[in-house]
């Protein structure tokens, strides 16, 4: 009898230790509910946990590469640029400290979502499919793709046919690309890609190719008189894809979406935006204007 009561009683502890378990697993599959009725959401993702991440950090990792006017280095090889100086008033509106790394333009939404940058800054273009994958800030800038060759060859560029067999490049991952092999406009010239917009240039400079597809806002500052590819001309006769430059962030990121476009709008509200652009010869591409 003392054998059938003790088997009894490990059976009922048996039970009560599965049904504490079950209990467990329960509670940490979501949300639960306690026994006042309310709902625990700690292992929800929080709509403030990027930005509450960058503020935590005390800085912003912005992703670029460099090119004129948007981020380069002067003559003392400090990095300057449009770009540069308007993040850093950015940031500073924000109570955090830009840190600028250079990016390979074609990995850019890797390197965001794995946390090596907080955000694409570059002059980079707005486009539906970047708008599925990233949260993007008002647009702040107006541009469009150029072609640039050697000034002896801006007449026979004018016009599709003198593309025929034409050697044609631009960045990799580019708005420029996308013209290049996706405009009926080069449709008998031959591609390729490059790692940057500046290899494009030189590229044409040096005669390996004919044409480089490129940012408007680069050709501004690039071929200025005095630079080293003063000697490429724009083909004025041509222009594709006008197009607007905003910010990226990671998706689903609205806090530092709200805080940046904050920024960016008392930026222009007190005329520092404005001011940054003229001294680049952007001024007039300008899209965020002072609130009424």
């Amino acid at each position: 009898m003392k054998k059938i009561i003790a088997l009894l009683m490990a059976g009922m502890m048996t039970a009560s230790v599965f049904a504490g378990c079950g209990a467990a697993e329960t509670g940490s599959s979501g949300s639960s509910t306690d026994s006042s009725g309310s709902t625990d959401s700690s292992s929800e993702t929080s709509d403030t946990a990027d930005w509450d991440y960058i503020k935590n950090k005390g800085k912003m990792t912005i992703g670029i590469t460099y090119f004129e006017p948007m981020n380069y280095k002067d003559d003392n090889g400090e990095l300057t640029g449009f770009e540069t100086e308007f993040a850093t008033a950015v940031c500073a509106e924000l109570g955090v400290t830009p840190e600028f790394q250079e990016i390979n333009w074609d990995s850019k939404e890797l390197e965001l979502n794995a946390n090596t940058i907080d955000c694409i800054w570059n002059g980079m273009t707005i486009t539906d499919e970047r708008k599925e994958n990233m949260d993007i800030s008002v647009p702040y800038m107006e541009n469009k793709q150029v072609m640039v060759c050697r000034a002896e060859d801006v007449e026979k560029y004018s016009t599709a046919d003198g593309l025929d067999g034409a050697n044609v490049v631009a960045e990799a991952g580019s708005a420029g690309e996308d013209v290049a092999k996706g405009n009926e406009y080069f449709s008998k010239a031959k591609y390729a890609s490059v790692s940057a917009q500046s290899t494009a240039l030189f590229e044409v400079k040096s005669g390996t190719s004919d044409i480089a597809v490129i940012d408007y806002v680069m050709s501004i500052g690039t071929l200025a008189e005095g630079t080293d590819f003063s000697d490429l001309k724009v083909v004025e006769a041509q222009s594709f894809e006008p197009e607007q430059y905003g910010i990226a962030f990671r998706k689903n990121s609205p806090e530092t979406l709200k805080n940046v476009n904050a920024a960016i709008q008392k930026l222009a509200d007190n005329g520092k935006l404005k001011e940054i652009a003229d001294k680049y010869n952007l001024g007039d591409l300008i899209l965020v204007k002072p609130a009424a």
